[in-house]
């Protein structure tokens, strides 16, 4: 059972890493968005929108190790870090289904003020990682908040 657990333990840390991480390299070529045209916009935005899908992904492995670490440890659902973390999650799976592709299908649009989009997807960039490295400091400090 501790040889199970670990390996639990190995794939939540390695799917934290895949929901966040890739988010990083995405400000490069956000940067770039504004002045590209054609097809080296659509291979910005299907860069984009494969980080995003990466990140649902993985955030599906995520939640997954992460019921089964509370199911086998000792932790149970009312553990404040873990009420926390929950909190964040949801709000972040719901953040994410509403804020990316909106903001992404608008670039292809005709007109579109892609210099505007560009300073959106930042922020909502920047929105993203807040919310999921505040879910990661409660998983790791897991903090006594009452």
């Amino acid at each position: 059972m501790d040889l199970v657990y670990r390996i639990i333990i190995y794939l939540h840390v390695s799917s934290v890493i895949a929901s966040i991480g890739p988010f990083f390299i995405l400000m490069p070529i956000v940067k770039k968005l504004p002045a590209a045209e054609g097809k080296e916009l659509g291979a910005h935005l299907a860069t984009l929108k494969s980080v995003v899908r990466l990140s649902m992904h993985s955030g599906h492995v995520l939640v997954g190790t992460g019921v089964l670490l509370v199911v086998l440890g000792p932790w149970t659902w009312k553990t404040p870090w873990i009420v926390m973390t929950l909190v964040l999650l949801f709000s972040s799976l719901f953040f994410l289904a509403r804020a990316f592709s909106p903001t992404l299908r608008k670039f292809t649009e005709e007109g579109a003020n892609k210099l505007e989009l560009s300073a959106k997807l930042k922020r909502t960039i920047w929105t993203y990682i807040i919310l999921l490295m505040s879910m990661l400091w409660f998983m790791v400090v897991k903090p006594h908040l009452w």
